[in-house]
Parts: C-alpha cells; structure tokens; sequence
C-alpha cells in the first residue's frame, strides 16, 4: 500500500481544530451494519442495526448510502445533523437516506456515542497542550506519524490536498477502523477522521447502583459520578438519570466542590466530568 501525506504550513499548524460529525457517524454506522464482522466491538449495537435492515421499507430508504462512504468535513466543532445534511451534494435523496438511518440507529444512542467523542477530544486537545502537536498526530492511529512537516499514513492519499494556511481538522469517530481524509467542495478545511479511544466502552452496561458508592456519596451522586467517566452536561446527565435539571446542578455543585467532578466551558455548554479522584473513586467501587 503506498504512503500518502499531508504537508503543513505555519498557518495549518495554528489553525489545527477538533470536531464531532454526526453526519460521518450516521453514514459510517451504516457501511458497519453492512460489514458487522469487521466491527465486533459494536456487537450489542450490530445485532439491533442488522435486524433494522431486515425491515424491506428502512432497508430501500437507506440504501443509497451505499454509494456515499465519505462525508464533506464538518465545518463547526459540534454540528447538528441538519446542519450536515444541508452540505450533502446530489442527488436528494442522500438526505432522505441519510435522515431516515439517524433516526432509527445513531439518534436513540447518541447521547453515548457523543460523550465517548467528546471525551476523545478532552483527551487530545490536553495531549496538545502538554506535549505539543507532534504527540497528537503520533497517537492518532498506529499507521499515522509526523515526519518533518507532513502528516503521513498509508490511509491518506498519495496526492495529498494543499490546505493553504486553511488548517485541518480532526474528527473523532467510533465506526471507523482506521483513518479518513474527507475533503469537500466548500470553505471548510479537509478533516482526518480517525478511530476514538474508549470505543469498546460504548456498549458497557454500567451498574450505578453500587451499595457502597451509593452510602458514601447517596445514590443519585453516585448516579451521576458514574455517568461523567466522560464529560457531558448537566441535560445529558438529567436525560440519563431521570432528575431534574435543577436536582442534577445541586448535585453537581455538590460533586464539584468535594473535588469528584470538574467543568469545563465550551460555547454556550459547560461539559462536567470525573475528575482523577472520582474515577479513583469509581475504580475502587
């Protein structure tokens, strides 16, 4: 297989950016339910996935996607699946295909998917501040390294695109075995789409009922300790655990002063997450 890479600028480097595609995720979701035994880790999700595709009505709707395996690049950090949809190129009925596949497979389970994304990110843009760019790319993916200024991996293209000081953008993705370029007709930078961590994490059942978490902290603290090991916020985490909105920030509040959570501000959201004495904490339980 040949190396492709992609060279970087000053200005590429600067405008590095993280993103989270619902789009790629539906349309990548699917080429998995096609292919289930290349993706064993998604077993709980490949049977429900596999038995959707067995309805003769979703199976039509959704089979142009078929001819769709790659996605334009997200043009913002947390788009929404309209959003993306609107980027589509023709014909149509992509967006029907696309709409109808979301909302029977990837919409029920996305809260999860997203948090496990989101924790990639947390993960990485901390691995940038720390150790520098170069980390980043070295441990995106064992076939992905840096060489002087060029990204290189035998999954990029052997002509690779000329970002002109635009950057490039690095997109988590839980169905994906290896690394993406996308590349779109529109001002947005091309994107590496790449394996997340703690994928195999997404079909866990997690036990929040544990007796001895529970006395310790009362149970709906121990509820909501165990559902930010990743980061998510305070309407994820009601959605999740069925409290309020209000109940779920005193409780937080609670968390956060003890030192068991942290917040961290992106946009209009604020992400809480364990901080590394609650995930002690939740280990030990």
């Amino acid at each position: 297989m040949g190396m492709g890479a992609v060279r970087f600028g000053v200005d590429d480097l600067a405008n590095l950016r993280f993103a989270i595609s619902p789009l790629w995720e539906t349309v990548a979701s699917y080429h998995a339910a096609l292919d289930p035994g290349r993706h064993a880790i998604h077993l709980p999700w490949v049977r429900k996935a596999v038995a959707l595709l067995r309805d003769a009505g979703l199976a039509e709707l959704t089979a142009p996607l078929r001819a769709l395996p790659l996605t334009p690049p997200p043009r913002c950090p947390l788009a929404e699946i309209e959003e993306e949809l609107a980027l589509l190129p023709a014909p149509p009925e992509f967006g029907d295909a696309v709409r109808a596949w979301w909302q029977a497979a990837v919409q029920p389970y996305w809260p999860r998917i997203r948090a496990v994304l989101e924790a990639d990110i947390v993960y990485r843009t901390r691995q940038l501040a720390e150790d520098g760019i170069q980390q980043v790319f070295a441990h995106l993916h064992p076939g992905m390294r840096w060489v002087g200024d060029s990204l290189v991996s035998p999954d990029l293209p052997t002509s690779g695109p000329d970002l002109d000081g635009a950057g490039i953008t690095l997109a988590p993705t839980a169905f994906a075995t290896r690394c993406h370029l996308l590349i779109g007709d529109g001002p947005a930078p091309p994107a590496v789409v790449y394996p997340t961590r703690a994928a195999g994490t997404l079909w866990e059942r997690r036990d929040t009922s544990g007796d001895g978490l529970a006395r310790l902290l009362g149970r709906s603290r121990a509820q909501l300790l165990t559902y930010t090991s990743s980061p998510a916020t305070t309407t994820q985490l009601a959605a999740r655990t069925g409290l309020s909105l209000g109940a779920v920030s005193q409780h937080l509040a609670i968390l956060r002063e003890a030192g068991l959570v942290t917040s961290h501000r992106y946009r209009r959201e604020v992400n809480y997450a364990a901080s590394d004495l609650g995930i002690a904490l939740l280990e030990r339980a």
